[in-house]
């Protein structure tokens, strides 16, 4: 096949694709906020969260960040926010990982602070954007009520996009959200050895 042949074959390809786009946006009509759950065993679901709270501060967006599990240890992210973007609010429950903790009565009274301030963000239209990190693992160890996380969910404020990241959740949890994405773990340095890098994994 020729260039021209090729280039003739490919803007047609992209013509036919550019038309399934278009009609796609012509279709999304509804104007909300979405709830996104980032889940699966892989590496990247945190920083995917972050990574959609620097857009919306590119936007001048009110942004809340609730992290569940995390924070005994300091992370490039906790820095960046505290320091340099002291506008964001910003709130972890600082126990740390529960295999760390290794102390369920503590975990659940340090859980319920912490979903307070989730709670109260979530009640709140003057937040466009609130990332719950690692917010499924509540869920799964049974350290919050289900039902009223999922009520408070639901019933957030209509502008408000909420990110839920964290391995499992439940099926209610993906039931109610507008995207789940998984990101599933092929292959992980950490397996083969590499110590965790700063910059890169914290």
């Amino acid at each position: 096949m020729s260039d021209q042949s090729k280039n003739e074959s490919h803007k047609k390809k992209m013509q036919k694709q550019k038309e399934n786009v278009d009609a796609n946006i012509a279709k999304a009509d509804v104007e909300r906020g979405v709830l996104i759950v980032l889940t699966g065993n892989g590496k990247g679901k945190s920083s995917s969260g972050f990574g959609m709270v620097l857009r919306a501060l590119g936007y001048d967006q009110k942004v809340g960040v609730v992290q569940f599990i995390k924070g005994a240890q300091l992370s490039g992210e906790e820095i960046f926010l505290k320091e340099k973007m002291p506008e964001v609010d910003f709130y972890q429950m600082g126990t740390g990982f529960t295999w760390n903790t290794q102390d369920r009565t503590a975990d659940i009274e340090a859980a319920e602070k912490t979903w307070a301030v989730a709670e109260r963000m979530l009640q709140d239209d003057s937040y466009q954007l609130v990332l719950l990190d690692e917010l499924t693992y509540m869920f799964a160890y049974k350290y919050l009520d289900e039902d009223i996380m999922l009520k408070a969910l639901k019933n957030r404020p209509k502008g408000q996009s909420v990110i839920v990241t964290g391995r499992g959740g439940g099926s209610k949890l993906q039931e109610i959200a507008d995207t789940v994405s998984e990101v599933k773990d092929i292959k992980h340095a950490y397996k083969a050895g590499i110590k965790a890098r700063k910059g890169v994994d914290f």
